[in-house]
């Protein structure tokens, strides 16, 4: 297996969970479960810096989404920000995530990927939760 991962191969990893995203999506019952495994999975990493620290509101969006409370963002966008959950929350990725020091910089370049697509539809939502004084 190859553990080297660069911008194009961690766009066509966040391209692959789109139809998995968009499945989960549309049960908003799934999608509570979902993110509900992964902040117990956030929780299970000792300390998340950089890129990752935007997961948790990577999930407060979605919830908000999946809620209906926020919805001012296009549906591509946050097909973009599930299929980034979704592989940040599986365990079969190019570097496993049980290797330690190393594990999650995959994790990282698939959130960063999904960033460089939908990081001012992000930036809206956390102008949105401040000025709603909705906290993650």
């Amino acid at each position: 297996m190859n553990n080297n991962i660069d911008e194009k191969k961690a766009q066509a990893e966040l391209e692959k969970g789109y139809g998995e995203a968009q499945d989960i999506l549309k049960d908003r019952d799934k999608t509570e479960e979902f993110l509900q495994r992964i902040e117990m999975k956030l929780k299970l990493i000792p300390k998340i810096g950089g890129v990752l620290s935007m997961v948790p509101t990577m999930i407060s969006l979605v919830r908000s989404y999946i809620r209906k409370e926020y919805q001012n963002i296009p549906a591509g966008s946050i097909v973009a920000v599930v299929s980034a959950l979704i592989y940040f929350l599986s365990p079969i990725d190019i570097i496993p995530d049980s290797i330690l020091g190393v594990g999650y910089i995959d994790d990282a370049f698939i959130v960063s990927a999904c960033l460089k697509l939908v990081g001012n539809d992000i930036i809206e939502y956390q102008k949105w939760r401040k000025d709603n004084n909705k906290l993650i």
